[in-house]
């Protein structure tokens, strides 16, 4: 089992951003949010369809694990044919040639806008630790445990509804203010589930969480791809989650440091307060007249 997510994670690794890098590539600039919106929302729509089909699935057939993974192989070789067979690369300059983009020379092209994005991405991720710490403050508010996946749910569902028409709308005015309003809501979220322990907080914190997610994840896509070089936009979005990727993993150890030595109030606290760093940093560099975010 450890050695099948092990690969899971890896394959997960290996696909991201050359899919992300299709995206910006095969949409149009003007709806380039929307194209990442989009993508967010079906990727999230199967985050939560899939555990609830496999749970139907197990109860149906008795908790037989081997024939739920078959099945789980199954829009998995759906999704490569339709990439082999339907998926086209635009097409290139004539006299293109590809090469190795990870030199020196290249990461330089990058660029100081890109590494803004960058920096600015890692700072939300440290803001925005593992939803695994939504499911332990569930238990904290007495739900049920056979409910407390429920809460995951709620979460992808509302990230699902959400990320569509937020990328829509990060085509139509300033990223930067829409990205300030998710860092605000993400503030409210944290503010909520470190007050209360009580199931009503509980579900408007998740709400909130999931709200942001829609308003944020697309949109920092599309800041990566309008950053970077288009020759470079696969490197790009790998380094961009290189360094989220690990961010994410200091926030969640940082978390569960405080969750275990000072409680559920203060791992909430301290999210607020980089999601209050990112923000502030946000309106700090929206005064530089340099940024055309």
């Amino acid at each position: 089992m450890a050695t099948a997510r092990f690969l899971d994670r890896v394959g997960k690794g290996i696909r991201g951003a050359p899919r992300d890098a299709l995206v910006a590539d095969l949409a149009p600039p003007a709806l380039r949010g929307a194209a990442f919106g989009l993508r967010q929302s079906l990727d999230t729509v199967g985050a939560f369809l899939g555990p609830l089909l496999a749970a139907g699935l197990m109860v149906l057939w008795s908790d037989d694990f081997r024939a739920v993974f078959w099945v789980a192989v199954v829009p998995g070789l759906l999704a490569v044919l339709l990439l082999v067979l339907a998926i086209r690369e635009p097409p290139r300059a004539a006299g293109a040639v590809r090469r190795n983009p990870i030199s020196r020379a290249n990461l330089r092209r990058l660029g100081r806008p890109y590494a803004w994005v960058v920096a600015l991405g890692a700072v939300v991720a440290l803001a925005r630790f593992s939803e695994a710490f939504l499911v332990l403050r569930a238990q904290q508010a007495g739900i049920p445990l056979a409910l407390v996946p429920l809460v995951m749910v709620a979460m992808n569902g509302l990230y699902a509804l959400t990320a569509f028409p937020f990328g829509a709308l990060s085509d139509q005015m300033p990223h930067r203010h829409l990205l300030a309003w998710g860092l605000a809501v993400l503030i409210a979220a944290d503010a909520v589930l470190a007050s209360s322990a009580h199931w009503g907080a509980l579900l408007a914190g998740v709400a909130l969480w999931g709200i942001h997610m829609g308003m944020t994840q697309g949109l920092l896509a599309r800041m990566v791809a309008d950053a970077a070089p288009e020759d470079l936009r696969g490197t790009a979005f790998g380094c961009f989650n290189l360094v989220s990727g690990v961010a994410l993993l200091c926030a969640s150890l940082l978390a569960g440091l405080l969750w275990d030595q000072l409680g559920a109030e203060a791992t909430f606290a301290a999210g607020a307060f980089f999601s209050a760093l990112a923000l502030a940093a946000l309106i700090v560099r929206s005064k530089s007249p340099r940024d055309g975010a």
